[in-house]
């Protein structure tokens, strides 16, 4: 339990609690004016002090600079041993211990400053956890999930800026779903190993899903792909590779392959050249051939006969004339017979010649044609290999990812009949643990059946996806009945552990936990657990405003005001719990 809250400022008002039932009142002062508010004098601020002395994060409070180098000290039982936990807002770093700590887990050290024994924030959270829930240290090197202290805790201490009081299976509005499953589960004695190994099995899912769509999307195109594919591309590679194997078996490389090829390039320009050669040669021939066929002599009676037909009488002079041109003309042709003669002779030797030579030369060419086409160049052959060897690389690459791909089906497909065993192993477990879910259902539908004459219910199931808890209070037309199905939860949370001996022995409730509540069920809510805190040994403390203290619906006999350990009153600055306001 929870002795006292103290701090090394004058003005905070130091907090002594008892067993049982504890409560922190906000009162609002007649002679306060309109515009005070009771926000800020500090019932919120308890449990952040609480919170900061048991390892937490600073709240919102004291964060404030107003609030920079205040030391605040919480004077606790841990097994039957009465500690003070000190910390600095300012140098909260290290924590200082008063007390016996021979037994902890984790000794703490002597701060070379003062001689108190110190510890670091991450040590007091695993010796707390330790002292106050049994948790082993090594829990963290058997399981990658396992619970911590500062969540078990925040179910006793519930905080309200952090999404407290919203769901009884949550202490922080953003809570993961196996840290709700885990902790809720611990906390009611069920096996929380199966949530962790779950957990596992989820995240090795979660990266299954991850690359299967980065490989529809591209991303990991060049290591995955579909079976159904890879295996059509895995088969015509292999036809290719045999193929290709077959094709470099016959392949014969002749040395020379190269010169030969140059030569027969050469007589194939060369023949070439002489068949077109022949071919002007022959239109030449076949030009004067024609041209020899087509002279005809010129007889000089012809002429001077065309004169006369035309009734013109030729001189003798011109007569003489034209037998001269007649005769020269007659000598012109002879020439050109004789030149025509001489040249159609030339021409057929040299196109004899010719056809001579282009069927010699097409004879070498064919030589050399049989070897190309019988023989391959080396340097085809290395282009024949290099391509080869690319396909057996493709082939490899598409095996690759072919086994990729059947391992990540495999891996899929073991993850979820792990995920059924693992379901079913936990759903025999917690048949065996029948036991605690029986007693934690019972106590959750007494407390329950105290405020509303009905019981609530509070199930606990097994499904793929991990524990399954739910509560429920049937209470038409009521209003806050989901703070007080909060509030029925966590005093059975309280009362099964307030039979360990490693327990906080204590639970904390703001007072948002009674907002919106009846007054009838709020009355029942503070007598039912100022009689089980007190009947069960466990304690209580909770913050009220003033105005919402049912004082008209308490049963008779009830006295609120003997459990009220201090009063908190906005009638001046320094009446709050801090002495200051900001």
């Amino acid at each position: 339990m929870i002795h006292s809250i103290k701090s090394d400022k004058e003005s905070f008002k130091t907090i002594t609690f008892k067993a049982g039932l504890n409560i922190v009142l906000a009162e609002r002062m007649e002679t306060s004016a309109k515009k005070e508010s009771r926000n800020g004098l500090g019932k919120s601020t308890i449990l952040e002090i609480i919170h900061f002395c048991l390892g937490g994060k600073k709240g919102t409070t004291l964060s404030k600079e107003q609030l920079d180098d205040w030391s605040f000290t919480l004077e606790l039982d841990l097994l039957g041993k009465r500690y003070s936990i000190t910390r600095n807002t300012k140098s909260q770093t290290k924590i200082f211990i008063d007390g016996d700590c021979a037994g902890w887990p984790i000794k703490p050290e002597l701060d070379d400053e003062t001689g108190q024994q110190v510890l670091s924030v991450k040590n007091l959270n695993l010796v707390l956890g330790a002292l106050m829930f049994g948790l082993e240290l090594s829990y963290s090197e058997n399981f990658k999930y396992v619970p911590k202290f500062r969540s078990l805790i925040s179910y006793f201490l519930r905080r309200g800026e952090d999404g407290g009081y919203l769901s009884p299976f949550q202490h922080y509005k953003k809570q993961n779903l196996w840290d709700d499953q885990l902790h809720n589960a611990f906390l009611l004695g069920l096996d929380w190993k199966y949530i962790s190994k779950l957990q596992v099995l989820k995240d090795r899912m979660k990266v299954f899903t991850q690359i299967k769509e980065e490989s529809e999307s591209g991303i990991l195109s060049n290591i995955m792909g579909s079976i159904g594919e890879l295996e059509a591309l895995k088969f015509r590679l292999e036809n290719q590779i045999e193929l290709e194997d077959r094709q470099l078996e016959t392949f014969e490389v002749h040395p020379q392959y190269r010169e030969i090829e140059i030569k027969a390039n050469e007589l194939t320009n060369e023949i070439h050249n002489l068949v077109n050669s022949n071919i002007v040669d022959v239109r030449l021939l076949e030009h004067y051939e024609l041209s020899l066929v087509e002279e005809k002599k010129v007889e000089n009676d012809s002429v001077i006969r065309l004169y006369q037909e035309a009734g013109i009488v030729l001189p003798e002079m011109v007569k003489k004339r034209i037998e001269d041109v007649i005769t020269f003309h007659s000598q012109v042709i002879s020439n050109r017979k004789d030149f025509l003669a001489i040249e159609i002779s030339r021409l057929k030797k040299v196109i004899t010649v010719r056809k001579q030579k282009i069927e010699e030369l097409s004879g070498l060419r064919a030589g050399h044609m049989q070897v190309l086409k019988k023989h391959k160049a080396l340097d085809e052959y290395a282009q024949m290999q290099d391509a080869h060897q690319k396909t057996v690389v493709g082939l490899e690459h598409v095996g690759f990812k072919l086994e990729n791909m059947r391992k990540f089906e495999q891996g899929k497909s073991s993850v979820a009949i792990d995920q059924e065993v693992l379901q079913q192993q936990a759903r025999i477990d917690l048949d065996e643990r029948n036991v605690q879910r029986k007693m934690a259902i019972s106590i959750f539908n007494s407390n329950s059946q105290e405020l509303y004459e009905a019981p609530g219910i509070l199930s606990i199931d097994v499904n793929k996806t991990g524990y399954q808890f739910n509560v429920k209070i049937e209470r038409k037309g009521s209003h806050g009945i989901q703070n007080m199905e909060i509030f029925c939860y966590d005093l059975m949370i309280a009362e099964l552990w307030a039979k360990k001996d490693k327990s906080p022995k204590f639970l904390f409730h703001d007072s948002i936990i009674f907002a919106d509540v009846d007054e009838r069920q709020r009355a029942l809510a503070l007598e039912l657990v100022a009689n089980q805190s007190e009947k069960l040994g466990y304690q209580y403390i909770c913050t009220l405003n003033s105005d919402n203290i049912p004082t008209r619906d308490f049963s008779s006999g009830f006295n609120i005001d003997k459990f009220i350990r201090l009063k908190l009153t906005d009638a001046n600055d320094d009446d709050g719990l801090l002495g200051i306001r900001f």
